[in-house]
């Protein structure tokens, strides 16, 4: 049984941990840099230890540094959180090597899903439908020119070790495809290390649909339902909702069947997300997996009443799941608003700074998930993102009126942030009738 967490992560997911840790009976290790000294995760775990300075690489990406520090606190185990090192194979593997519990999947699976070509030829394997496109990692430019010609135009150049939105480029034509292919190629090599790149079709006017999955280590899994996503700016997720208010009770067991049927394939453990592209026709594809809790966790987690981060606990623990997919029942809707400190009329430049006066929204079925106080100086060096403001109803257009109010509510000063942003969208009429796909910001938004 794991006696003793090192969360190898910082804001509002480090404590999401400590606090599931706290209620399990185990006890806790914060790492932190030397900017996060003040951080609320630090206050909540039972110790804490700095691993370095400011720069990510140089602190929450230093794997000597946190591995020492597991074994300096006595840790038996490392929760990743999400970003950082979580997907990072190597990490996982050299946490295996020293005897601590990673709460993840194996390394090996890591690896392989990591890779985004080798992932869809994978999954291909398995009878999962894929987007359309080449057979693994390109070659060269004329490689890209033959497979883009076989399946038309327009297509997507991505990098095959990609995440986050990076290292994507979409090509219209033959003229664009030269310059495109060696502009992904700099972006991947530059972002993953990693220079390898494949093609997919592009899915034109695509909903952007994940199945969230959970697998113990004795062969039992089970989804809870999907999550729509399809709010995006740059590929980067802004509202996410479930359930998704355009699938059917067909397609969503067909999307979580499929779904299960690629989890056993591979021999995937703990949580993890197929997420897939759906078309104007309701045909489904499989994009990617994301091999850890993902942000948008709490959603599922207020329509399911199940805490995903316990379960990854008590997975990594050796216990089996309690349930079975007849168990799984999903009540209501849940909407979650990702509130970040920028501002949106300047290009949503980011907005770092010392927070003056802070209040949070409340009410049923409003939580929020956040490590911020007031008092608390947000740091230029890491991702934008300050709290989730996330909303559980009986139905969407309830939901909708509760996000509202409290994303209104809130009130986050001495810095910028994007709520009048947020309340935008949830009164953007197409939106309200969920008449979108994952062009809507650029199309509805963000028009001069």
């Amino acid at each position: 049984m794991i006696k003793k967490v090192l969360v190898a992560n910082r804001g509002e997911i480090a404590v999401r941990i400590i606090r599931a840790c706290r209620e399990m009976g185990i006890r806790t290790v914060a790492i932190y840099s030397e900017v996060d000294k003040n951080a609320l995760h630090t206050r909540l775990a039972d110790e804490a230890i700095c691993i370095g300075p400011a720069p990510s690489k140089k602190s929450y990406l230093d794997i000597k540094s946190i591995l020492e520090s597991a074994c300096i606190m006595g840790a038996d185990s490392i929760h990743p959180g999400y970003g950082f090192l979580s997907e990072n194979a190597k990490f996982a593997k050299m946490c295996e090597e020293l005897g601590l519990k990673f709460i993840g999947p194996k390394s090996n699976v890591i690896e392989l899903l990591g890779n985004k070509s080798k992932a869809k030829q994978t999954m291909q394997k398995a009878g999962v439908p894929v987007v359309p496109g080449s057979n693994g990692v390109i070659k060269s430019k004329e490689e890209a020119q033959e497979i883009a010609e076989k399946i038309k135009y327009p297509v997507m150049l991505k990098a095959s070790s990609g995440g986050g939105g990076k290292g994507i480029r979409i090509v219209n034509s033959k003229e664009e495809l030269d310059k495109a292919y060696e502009l992904v190629k700099q972006e991947a090599k530059a972002s993953f290390n990693d220079d390898d790149i494949y093609m997919e079709k592009l899915i034109e006017n695509p909903r952007h649909i994940e199945i969230q999955i959970l697998a113990d280590e004795k062969g039992n899994c089970v989804y809870l339902g999907e999550r729509d996503c399809t709010i995006q700016r740059k590929n980067q997720k802004i509202i996410e909702e479930t359930p998704s208010s355009i699938i059917d009770e067909k397609t969503r067991e067909k999307m979580g069947q499929i779904a299960l049927k690629a989890v056993k394939e591979i021999g995937y453990t703990n949580a993890g997300t197929v997420e897939f592209l759906l078309d104007k026709n309701k045909n489904f594809y499989f994009m990617e997996m994301n091999t850890r809790i993902q942000v948008e966790h709490p959603i599922t987690e207020m329509v399911t009443d199940i805490d995903l981060i316990k379960e990854q606990i008590k997975i990594a623990s050796g216990e089996k799941l309690e349930y079975k997919q007849k168990d799984i029942k999903i009540f209501g809707c849940s909407m979650e608003a990702r509130i970040n400190a920028e501002n949106p009329k300047k290009n949503f430049m980011p907005s770092p700074g010392t927070i003056t006066g802070l209040l949070l929204p409340g009410g049923k079925g409003i939580r929020v998930d956040t490590a911020i106080y007031s008092g608390y100086s947000i740091p230029a060096t890491y991702d934008s993102m300050i709290a989730k403001v996330i909303a559980h109803g009986k139905n969407r257009q309830e939901v909708i009126a509760k996000l509202k109010s409290a994303v209104a509510e809130l009130v986050v000063e001495g810095i910028d942030t994007n709520v009048d942003f947020i309340l935008d969208i949830l009164n953007n009429e197409k939106f309200i009738t969920s008449d979108y796909d994952t062009s809507f910001i650029e199309k509805e938004m963000l028009v001069k």
